[in-house]
C-alpha cells in the first residue's frame, strides 16, 4: 500500500471517527429531542459524502486497482451502516420510509433538506481538506484545480436505467433483510452495495443516491445539471418506487390469485 493511500484510510477513519463523536455528544446534549434527529441527519450525511469524496479522489487521481477500490466501497458501506445511528442518508430511502409510515411525511421532508444541506457543506468542506496537501495525491489533486469529469459513459437512458438498477436491487435487499440481526443485516446490505458498485460503476459511477450525488456529480464537467437530475435523480427514485410497488403490491397480489381461483373451484364443486 502507497503512502498516499495510507493517509486517505486515516483520514477516512477521522472523518468517522470525528462524526462519531459529535453524534454521542448530541445524543448527550439534547437526549430525545426532535432537533437531535436532523443534526444527526445532517452529520451522518456529511460523513457519507466526505468519505465518498475521497474514495473517489483515490480511484481517479491515485488510480487505486478496482479490487483494492470495491473492497474499500464494501468496507466503507459496513462502517456506516453501523455508525448511522438511525440516519438514513439517502432522499430514496427517506421516501419510501415515508410511504411505509415509518416516519411522517414533514419528518421526511425535513431529513431530506438535512441530506443536500450536508451534501452541499461536503463539497466545499472535502477541498479544504485537499488544500492542507496531506498527501502527494491531494497536492496532484489541487493543481488540476479539484477537477472532475463525468463519470456517465453511455447514452442518458441508458444511464438512468442502470442508476435505477442498482437502487431497486439495493432497496430489495434493504427490504428483505429487516429481519436478520442488525450486524448481519449491515455486512449483508454493504455486500450488494459493493456488488452493483462493481456491475454498474463503470457506466455510471453507481451512485444510486440523489443526495450524494449532488455532493460527487453535480460539479463534474460533461453534462449539464438536468441531465444528471435524469440520471442521479430520476433513476434511484424510479428504483425504489419499482422495488416497493413489486413486493408490496404486485407480488402479494399474484401470491392470493391461486388462493382464490382455489376456493373458487372448491365452491363449484360442492355445488
Amino acid at each position: 500500500m502507497s503512502a498516499d493511500v495510507a493517509v486517505s484510510l486515516v483520514l477516512l477513519a477521522g472523518i468517522v471517527g470525528l462524526s462519531e463523536a459529535f453524534r454521542r455528544l448530541i445524543i448527550r446534549a439534547l437526549p430525545g429531542s426532535e432537533l437531535s434527529i436532523y443534526v444527526m441527519e445532517f452529520v451522518s450525511t456529511l460523513q457519507l459524502c466526505c468519505c465518498t469524496h475521497e474514495l473517489k479522489m483515490l480511484a481517479e487521481v491515485g488510480g487505486i486497482e478496482p479490487r483494492l477500490a470495491i473492497t474499500l466501497t464494501y468496507l466503507a458501506a459496513v462502517v456506516h451502516g453501523l455508525t448511522f445511528s438511525g440516519a438514513i442518508g439517502n432522499p430514496s430511502s427517506t421516501l419510501e420510509q415515508a410511504y411505509h409510515s415509518r416516519i411522517t411525511g414533514g419528518c421526511a421532508l425535513r431529513r431530506i433538506v438535512c441530506q443536500f444541506a450536508a451534501a452541499a457543506a461536503a463539497r466545499t468542506v472535502v477541498p479544504l481538506i485537499w488544500s492542507l496537501g496531506l498527501s502527494g495525491l491531494h497536492l496532484r489533486h489541487k493543481m488540476l484545480g479539484f477537477q472532475c469529469v463525468s463519470p456517465i459513459h453511455a447514452a442518458l437512458p441508458q444511464a438512468a436505467a442502470v442508476e435505477m438498477a442498482c437502487a431497486f436491487t439495493v432497496q430489495t435487499a434493504v427490504t428483505h433483510t429487516h429481519s436478520m440481526e442488525e450486524k448481519y443485516r449491515v455486512i449483508a446490505v454493504a455486500g450488494v452495495i459493493a456488488s452493483v458498485v462493481y456491475a454498474g460503476g463503470s457506466t455510471t459511477g453507481a451512485v444510486f443516491n440523489p443526495a450524494l450525488a449532488f455532493s460527487t456529480q453535480f460539479r463534474c464537467s460533461g453534462n449539464s445539471f438536468w441531465e444528471y437530475c435524469l440520471v442521479y435523480w430520476l433513476g434511484p427514485l424510479l428504483g425504489m418506487m419499482i422495488s416497493v410497488l413489486l413486493f408490496d403490491k404486485l407480488f402479494p397480489m399474484w401470491a392470493r390469485k391461486p388462493s382464490t381461483l382455489h376456493r373458487s373451484t372448491e365452491t363449484k364443486k360442492s355445488t
